[in-house]
């Protein structure tokens, strides 16, 4: 069995959901044929450190959550950081997990470029290299016949990029509409229960849903990179952030989401990318006013739910969590899971 050497860029929320994953769920990934062992991780808050014999996620998440520091591991040498750390550190698979650049796709824009051009396997929850460079990381990945994941970048954990070259390659999917930004779902919805708009708000960043600076979320730059992303590799367009159409919920208040009540529909915002002819048309992101028959209309709360429209099985709906540290984490376990299959030993 080939044991995959993993590098981690990034031991946040993500990362060390990643560790739990590896920690808890070793039985059934070894059951599942995968062998992964951690041979660096770097951090710029808790430190940077590797190990050609394998870092215990473990001991990580204890000295992460016991001292702050990753340095006072056991027998592991200090580390570098950023492009310099992914080409001295021995890696099959880098997972990138820092945070999401919407503006220039960096610092993780800069890493996957490296990882790829090494020669590594790429798995990324960054919404900022797909959203932004899609075409180029694609073509890089594939001159150095390595793969490029990101299962993490859309719906966090719940299956669907994925679920694409599985059970719907062939389906002849042609268009997908959905609720992709739990945030302004879950404020639409609390405005629905009479709350104001800063109310709702304020109540989603303390419930964690929402970052200190909720622009990301509210203005619609975070469904619109998943519109792309999906609009490129469901679709096989070749979008970037500045073709999405935008909108987001600011300025939307309890009077226009009571007024859409008393008609009988309900605000949600959409984010929707279609094929005509083999083109991909109207990635756009906004707020739809849809009756209550509507699918999308009946997801209340942070939840996702997303919609394929299919030649062969009509419309096909998943719904899951959009966020969270296990969930996001096992989307990254899943693409080394989908890279093992294809790739092999």
């Amino acid at each position: 069995m080939k044991t995959w050497r993993v590098l981690l860029l990034g031991f946040g929320t993500v990362g060390q959901g990643v560790a739990e994953r590896l920690r808890d769920g070793a039985t059934e990934l070894a059951a599942g044929g995968l062998d992964a062992r951690i041979v660096g991780v770097i951090d710029p808050a808790l430190g940077s450190i590797a190990s050609a014999e394998g870092l215990d996620p473990g001991q990580l998440l204890d000295l992460a959550n016991r001292s702050g520091s990753l340095r006072d591991y056991p027998g592991a040498t200090l580390a570098g950081s950023g492009a310099d750390a992914i080409e001295a550190i021995d890696a099959d698979v880098v997972f990138e997990m820092t945070p999401t650049n919407l503006v220039d796709g960096g610092p993780g824009l800069q890493h996957v470029r490296t990882a790829l051009g090494l020669g590594r396997h790429v798995a990324t929850t960054n919404k900022g290299p797909v959203a932004l460079a899609w075409s180029e990381l694609a073509e890089l990945a594939r001159a150095n016949d390595v793969q490029l994941r990101c299962e993490g970048t859309v719906m966090s954990g719940t299956p669907l990029l994925n679920v694409c070259d599985g059970g719907l390659a062939g389906a002849g999917v042609y268009g997908v509409r959905g609720i992709l930004n739990g945030t302004c779902n879950f404020v639409l919805s609390r405005m629905e229960a009479g709350v104001d708009y800063d109310e709702a708000l304020a109540e989603a960043q303390e419930l964690g849903y929402a970052e200190t600076d909720p622009s990301g979320d509210v203005e619609g730059w975070d469904a619109a990179a998943k519109v792309a992303i999906l609009g490129n590799l469901v679709l096989g367009g070749a979008l970037t952030l500045s073709d999405v159409s935008r909108e987001g919920i600011v300025g939307i208040g309890k009077g226009d989401v009571r007024s859409a009540a008393r008609q009988g529909t309900r605000l949600r915002l959409v984010g929707s990318v279609r094929a005509v002819d083999g083109t991909v048309v109207e990635p756009k992101v906004g707020v739809e006013e849809l009756s209550l028959d509507d699918p999308l209309a009946a997801v209340c709360g942070p939840a996702n739910l997303l919609t394929f429209e299919t030649e062969a099985l009509g419309p096909v709906s998943i719904a899951g969590p959009g966020a969270g540290r296990a969930a996001t984490g096992h989307a990254l376990i899943a693409d080394l899971l989908t890279i093992h299959r294809q790739v092999g030993s």
